[in-house]
């Protein structure tokens, strides 16, 4: 109905000469539209101006407008497209302009200063559009952060990708503090968050950007871990000892699920002498056969099933920010000041919590390192070698980076994930999209390279992805290994948040 409406306006001087319901596939491919067809009920439909004769060198403008709303009557839409054709639009596209040129220069958190040359050019132009990218992936309501616009509607190669992950929101959210958007990370932890933890404490695989549950296929136990993580790097930012007590009950169930996640999957004696509901919870998910009591996680690609050394790296680093947390709270911890019993309770949750960190890094380096590779591997099952495995160094900090094993990893990455071309993919035998480099790889060994002071290795992992970036400088979820061009999702949240996160480290004390 607003279609017809709009059709009897006219745009710059030019009418509507043809509008078709239906077919419009094959009208884009042939630039034919075969006037009216009342078939409707549809919302497939087709319009066409005539501009008349275009002739050489010469150029004729026509100015579109969509609008967006919810059915009403005949008389509203009347006269909104009325509104909307009144208008200036020079005067809108300006203002739209100095709007966002406005946010990049507020937002320039690392102080960057214009380029001096093609290479400092790219990488500026490449922190711009992240800046402008991030806050068109939050919903601005409830602080979800989508992992990336959507790419896949008929679920071709995946299933989808405009959900919130809480793992890939907790990247983007240290990106966010850098660039001086606080709030929408508060938002995101102290909205968001909340809403979406279950009653035992856990975070699923992804929702929606307003809270709700999204389709789901297997449950990752950094999910959960992430968040905890996540909230401690944001205090660290922002010193606000409000906002950490504030979350601290949040991150308290959290704890208590992850606890027993790892006593039950790293079959460790439970020690609790009492009952727990939160073991309750998890008692629920058996299986037939009782093989396991808990479902095993998938890893962070969401590829594996198993007890993998990230999933281990990012409890132990939950486990490391609620005692840091209890630490800094110090009494103020307390739902009530000088409550001994509540005392005694933190104290004793921290001696578990410190003996669970004991017991992930001795099954990690009892089971996941690989004495014939001289390398970890990310489980215990396809003894793969995955670049996620730095996380164990960055940004969990179970290892140290110049550790011999983490070294003999490092090297064994280099000789399995490195690419002719200088990217780095996922894992041995990465089959998606062709198994190309990602840009996450190669900020992760940058980040590495970085932490050990390789900055020459640390150049040559961070040009890579300089030097990839697509058309309009957004960064891909994977590169053709063969173009050199961004591959797949364009604009992926996580990558524009690690190139963002090796930015602190080049340029921090700008």
């Amino acid at each position: 109905m607003l279609m017809t409406i709009w059709s009897q306006h006219v745009l710059n001087g030019y009418k509507i000469s043809k509008h078709q319901i239906n077919g419009s596939k094959n009208t884009i491919k042939t630039g034919e539209i075969y006037d009216k067809d009342y078939i409707g009920m549809s919302k497939d439909s087709s319009i066409c101006y005539n501009l008349g004769v275009i002739k050489p060198q010469e150029k004729k403008e026509i100015d579109i407008c969509i609008v967006i709303g919810e059915n009403r009557n005949v008389s509203q839409m009347e006269d909104e497209v009325d509104r909307v054709t009144k208008i200036d639009l020079n005067k809108q596209y300006l203002d739209t302009k100095s709007y966002w040129r406005k946010y990049v220069k507020s937002h320039n958190g690392l102080n960057i200063k214009e380029a001096k040359n093609s290479y400092e050019e790219k990488v500026f132009e490449i922190y711009k559009r992240s800046i402008l990218l991030f806050p068109l992936l939050t919903n601005h309501e409830t602080g979800g952060i989508i992992a990336s616009a959507e790419i896949d509607e008929s679920f071709s190669k995946c299933g989808r990708y405009a959900y919130c992950w809480p793992r890939d929101a907790v990247f983007i959210t240290k990106a966010l503090d850098i660039l001086k958007m606080e709030k929408e990370t508060e938002k995101f932890y102290k909205v968001f968050c909340k809403k979406t933890q279950s009653k035992n404490g856990m975070w699923e695989q992804r929702f929606f950007t307003d809270g709700n549950l999204a389709p789901c296929w297997g449950y990752q136990i950094d999910e959960t871990a992430s968040v905890v993580y996540g909230i401690y790097e944001h205090y660290k930012h922002n010193k606000s000892e409000k906002f950490l007590k504030d979350s601290l009950k949040m991150c308290e169930k959290a704890v208590d699920f992850l606890k027993k996640y790892t006593i039950d999957w790293l079959e460790i004696e439970d020690k609790s002498d009492k009952k727990d509901m939160v073991k309750e919870e998890l008692d629920k998910y058996y299986n037939p056969n009782g093989e396991h009591r808990i479902p095993i996680s998938y890893d962070l690609w969401e590829m594996s099933e198993g007890i993998h050394l990230y999933s281990l790296a990012s409890i132990y680093a939950a486990f490391d920010s609620i005692l840091q947390m209890y630490k800094i709270l110090g009494k103020k911890a307390s739902d009530f000041e000088n409550n001994r019993l509540k005392e005694e309770k933190i104290q004793k949750n921290e001696k578990e919590i410190q003996d669970l960190q004991l017991e992930i890094k001795k099954y990690i380096n009892e089971n996941l390192y690989d004495e014939d590779k001289k390398s970890y591997i990310r489980n215990i099952d396809d003894k793969k070698i995955d670049i996620s495995i730095l996380g164990a160094i960055t940004p969990f900090n179970i290892f140290k980076p110049k550790e011999k094993k983490v070294v003999n990893t490092v090297e064994r990455i280099n000789l399995h994930l490195r690419t002719y071309t200088g990217g780095y993919r996922r894992f041995d035998d990465d089959h998606y999209i062709n198994g190309n480099p990602w840009p996450i790889a190669n900020l992760w060994m940058t980040l590495y390279y970085l932490e050990i002071g390789e900055k020459r290795k640390a150049k040559e992992t961070f040009d890579f992805v300089v030097k990839t970036h697509g058309k309009h400088y957004f960064l891909g979820e994977q590169i053709d290994n063969e173009t050199l061009k961004p591959n797949w999702v364009i604009g992926l949240g996580w990558s524009h948040a690690m190139f963002i996160i090796v930015l602190q480290k080049l340029y921090g004390n700008n």
